[in-house]
């Protein structure tokens, strides 16, 4: 009885209807969407550069960043595709710390998980419009799936969640690119069994629900480092660890062998800056190998309007309150350089 229920939050359906999507903007997803699947199918030759803050702390600093972003969009759009990552959920290793807009709209004031809600759509409703670019979230809480699902182009599994039964069967209904990262482990075996779930139909409960899926054809893999039992980062994004995922995913029967490159977590030891140098090494291990280069579908960079991060409290506009982010020279000359490199 250790639970205080203190508010039942509306449901899905009910928020949704408050706070719709304009049929314009969903015209836009649905464009989108499609050119992002075409992707991950191989139909389509162009990359995915998935970038933005770590978290998405302050909704005016995000649309900044993203209407910035969609100003180099405009200029690359021929050979990619960015994808704002406007993460509303941040996952906490001990479980302390500030858990992302949902819990705290204002991270100087105390959890509120309603005004949460409202201020994730809110947040991700006004970039669509100021930008014209659909964005990508993780999914941390599977539960909270479908007060975003008509907004989202692009849905990230963490390395804490990827063996998780109900986010595997969750992804399975989703219509759109799902990766699923590597555990903190590292084991690709585990990552591999997370995309063969996500990709295959299941019944399960869902919301107080029975339900079923069909199973979600453009689930895939992310690489974004891993810890050992020493707490050394060990990377995985180098051009041996890339043959070893292609071998085996052949020896698998998944549909779409795909992967991303997260260029920052264990791969660059939290050392923003080296994301950089790893996204340059992935883009040249793709021109070396015709296999890997149709394997690796895209990266993903964290970034902010100002580089490193600050505490909470310093109110330092467009900088991160929790991991550190390149700043926006740094972001623009790398999807010049990724664009040169296609």
């Amino acid at each position: 009885m250790g639970f205080e229920f203190i508010k039942k939050l509306p449901a899905p359906d009910e928020i949704r209807g408050q706070y719709p999507v304009p049929e314009k903007l969903a015209a836009l997803k649905e464009k989108r969407d499609n050119e992002i699947k075409k992707v991950i199918t191989g139909e389509s030759d162009k990359f995915l550069v998935i970038i933005g803050p770590c978290s998405a702390d302050n909704e005016d600093a995000v649309c900044d960043y993203v209407v910035k972003l969609s100003e180099i969009n405009e200029k690359v759009k021929d050979k990619l595709i960015l994808i704002p990552r406007i993460y509303t959920n941040k996952p906490r290793t001990t479980g302390e710390g500030y858990k992302g807009i949902l819990h705290q709209p204002d991270p100087n004031k105390k959890p509120d998980l309603l005004a949460g809600l409202i201020a994730m759509r809110k947040m991700h409703i006004r970039a669509i419009e100021e930008s014209g670019l659909t964005a990508a979230d993780e999914m941390l809480y599977p539960e909270n799936w479908r007060y975003l699902s008509d907004i989202l182009s692009y849905v990230a599994i963490g390395a804490r969640s990827v063996e998780d039964q109900q986010h595997r069967l969750v992804v399975s209904g989703f219509d759109v690119p799902a990766g699923m990262k590597n555990p903190t482990s590292g084991d690709f075996s585990i990552m591999l069994n997370s995309v063969f779930a996500a990709q295959h139909p299941h019944s399960f409960i869902y919301r107080g629900w029975e339900v079923s899926t069909p199973g979600n054809p453009l689930a895939h893999t992310v690489l974004r480092g891993s810890v050992n039992k020493h707490g050394r980062n060990l990377p995985n994004y180098h051009y041996e660890d890339l043959n070893s995922l292609l071998e085996m995913y052949a020896g698998m029967e998944l549909m779409h062998p795909a992967c991303i490159i997260d260029a920052n977590h264990n791969n660059s030891n939290k050392q923003y800056k080296q994301q950089i140098r790893i996204v340059k090494e992935v883009m040249h291990s793709r021109k070396l190998s015709h296999d890997i280069h149709q394997l690796v579908k895209g990266v993903m960079v964290e970034s902010y309007l100002v580089e490193g991060c600050q505490k909470i409290g310093e109110g330092i506009y467009g900088k991160s309150i929790t991991d550190p982010c390149l700043g926006w020279e740094d972001t623009k000359r790398l999807i010049y350089d990724i664009a040169e490199y296609e």
